[in-house]
């Protein structure tokens, strides 16, 4: 093994950081179809449990079903704020016009690969849902692979996760021909920003490590993850990183 240098990780950081959500693209660019595929060649090498990539990724260019995307996420945009529910959610107006879609699938079937019994007991259950956070961490690291590497053919990116719901399954399935035993389970969209996109502020460094055991300093009991929901969350959730105020 060659000794470990600064370059790659240099490399590695300044794409890290130039990942930056953008929630509304350059509308007529159009993305070659190998940026599409050196995209998913990235995320086809991400590593998964047992090996068992249980992924899948739709290229949508089609704009109609851009569309039937973006309408769905409109109208549940519209639910939410009916219910109360007091989240700031993004305008997915620009999801139809996004130069680059790609619908993320999962197989949840494949949590049969990961150390389950299989026998319905309450061992079983608790293996299993181990095994679901387990698929979950494998579609998220081949996902997170597609962003940094659309990030380093110079695109923004936008995370969309609003789709766990059983209506979304049923709304959004049968538009992209997903069997149902299958899942829809997050949305990619990329291309050149329309504005420019500014770095998200992030915690420092010492409020996410710990050595050896948990620094209960960084801890927050109920109450004040409650308060921070109430008070803070609004005002982090878009900050710019150069406003630290």
């Amino acid at each position: 093994m060659n000794a470990p240098t600064s370059h790659a990780f240099d490399a590695l950081m300044q794409i890290v950081r130039e990942r930056k959500t953008s929630r509304a693209f350059e509308p007529d660019f159009v993305v070659p179809s190998e940026h599409f595929d050196m995209i998913l060649e990235a995320a086809r090498h991400a590593p998964s449990g047992a090996n068992a990539q249980p992924w899948h990724y739709i290229v949508v260019t089609d704009p109609a079903v851009k569309a039937t995307i973006r309408d769905y996420f409109v109208a549940e945009q519209r639910r939410r704020a009916k219910l109360k529910m007091k989240f700031p959610t993004p305008n997915y107006q620009h999801v139809a016009t996004a130069p680059g879609l790609i619908v993320v699938v999962a197989d949840f079937r494949y949590i049969r690969a990961f150390p389950v019994l299989n026998d319905g007991s309450d061992l079983d259950r608790m293996y299993r849902e181990n095994a679901e956070r387990i698929l979950l961490q494998s579609v998220a690291a081949s996902t997170m692979s597609a962003h940094l590497a659309a990030t380093a053919l110079g695109y923004g990116v936008w995370w969309i996760t609003a789709i766990g719901q059983e209506e979304a399954q049923r709304a959004l399935k049968p538009v992209l021909g997903v069997p149902d035993d299958l899942a829809v389970i997050d949305i990619m969209c990329f291309g050149p920003p329309l504005q420019a996109p500014y770095k998200r502020w992030k915690k420092s460094l010492d409020e996410i490590r710990s050595f050896e055991r948990f620094d209960m300093a960084n801890y927050r009991t109920p109450a004040q993850i409650d308060e921070w929901i109430k008070t803070t969350r609004h005002k982090v959730m878009y900050r710019d990183e150069s406003n630290v105020d």
